[in-house]
């Protein structure tokens, strides 16, 4: 029945890139790959090249940290059809749980608070979709988004004026991470471990969305209707990639706690929850490396803006009116001017051999 099922929800998406597909030259229908592998190289070769520069090292590593939300978010919207606006809740409190692991237990050992943190995510991310998502009745994209956005804005208020957490201040000195007795300092050895990280949760969620499950995401995101027809319960779909995009938040989230050696209010609050929806938008949203790139272009761009004095004041107005316009002329984001929009979206159900060249 899946695979029927496959067959018809590729329908859309097929009708959609059909005539865009027998306009690009063939090489241009698999770039996606392409584009990973140039990704992964460059991100290889940015230690070695940057050299002595600790301060571009130190926001490398952040752009790839920050990927880890920006994927969490293409997991609900991009591959779902989730409106999320709080990401950055299971990002945030999952950074809290390993800081305070680690001030009140003195133990920051990898194997067990990355897990942790991902757990965190899982559990608290499984808790707001159990009461956003999987009520009797289906739930509106508007009802998903501002619950996800008012959770974020609740945890950002109740941790400011919490004294147990650091209230405004945010919990500072976070201790190192460690693996046995080597302690993971900021620079090459924390940029390759976060790398690493990046890596094996993009394939991944790769995996997730060439399988079986992502066919059914698929379904969900271009007609939900339908795809609960054949008899699927589209909400439990929903509640588990919603889930699992909380974990992968999480354990960005206890990432972004070490590497800082601080978390605070802001890591948990609305505003980077959007930038998190920004980066994702501004890659290109369902494609996994669109969120990536848009991450890095954003935080290049904010680093080389307010480095600028006679714009300091001014920078992010500035970087604002770009987003906007990339938003605005091309809503499928940078990607959307290399990538097809069946490349994009997926090629889901039995391929059909053309005949004679056609």
């Amino acid at each position: 029945m899946l695979s029927e099922a496959g067959s018809g929800l590729a329908a859309a998406p097929a009708a959609v890139a059909g005539g865009e597909m027998r306009r690009r030259p063939a090489w241009s229908r698999r770039l996606l790959p392409v584009i990973e592998g140039l990704a992964l190289v460059v991100a290889l070769a940015v230690p070695f090249v940057l050299g002595e520069r600790t301060d571009l090292v130190t926001l490398a590593t952040n752009v790839l940290i920050l990927s880890l939300l920006a994927i969490s978010f293409d997991l609900c919207w991009g591959l779902s059809g989730i409106m999320s606006f709080g990401q950055a809740l299971f990002f945030g409190v999952a950074g809290y749980a390993i800081a305070l692991v680690g001030r009140d237990l003195e133990f920051s050992q990898l194997w067990a608070t990355l897990p942790l943190a991902m757990l965190v995510g899982f559990v608290l991310s499984g808790l707001f979709a159990a009461f956003l998502l999987l009520g009797r009745k289906p739930p509106s994209s508007i009802f998903v988004a501002l619950g996800t956005l008012t959770g974020s804005y609740a945890a950002e208020r109740l941790v400011s004026g919490w004294q147990y957490v650091g209230a405004g201040n945010g919990l500072s000195s976070v201790k190192l991470l460690q693996f046995g007795s080597y302690e993971f300092l900021e620079g090459i050895e924390f940029y390759f471990l976060a790398l690493g990280l990046l890596v094996l949760v993009y394939a991944g969620a790769r995996f997730l969305k060439g399988s079986q499950l992502g066919l059914v995401l698929a379904g969900m995101r271009q007609n939900e209707e339908r795809l609960a027809f054949f008899g699927y319960r589209v909400q439990l779909f929903k509640a588990l990639v919603f889930s699992l995009a909380g974990m992968v938040a999480g354990l960005g989230g206890a990432l972004y706690s070490y590497h800082q050696g601080f978390i605070g209010p802001g890591n948990m609050g609305p505003g980077l929850s959007t930038t998190a929806v920004i980066y994702c938008l501004f890659g290109g949203s369902g494609t996994l490396i669109g969120p990536i790139l848009g991450t890095a272009t954003v935080e290049v761009l904010s680093y080389v803006l307010s480095d600028i004095d006679a714009i300091k004041r001014v920078w992010p107005v500035i970087l604002g009116l770009v987003l906007l316009v990339v938003v605005m002329f091309q809503p499928k984001g940078i990607l959307g001017l290399l990538v097809s929009d069946r490349e994009r979206i997926g090629s889901y159900g039995r391929r059909r051999e053309r005949r004679g060249g056609r």
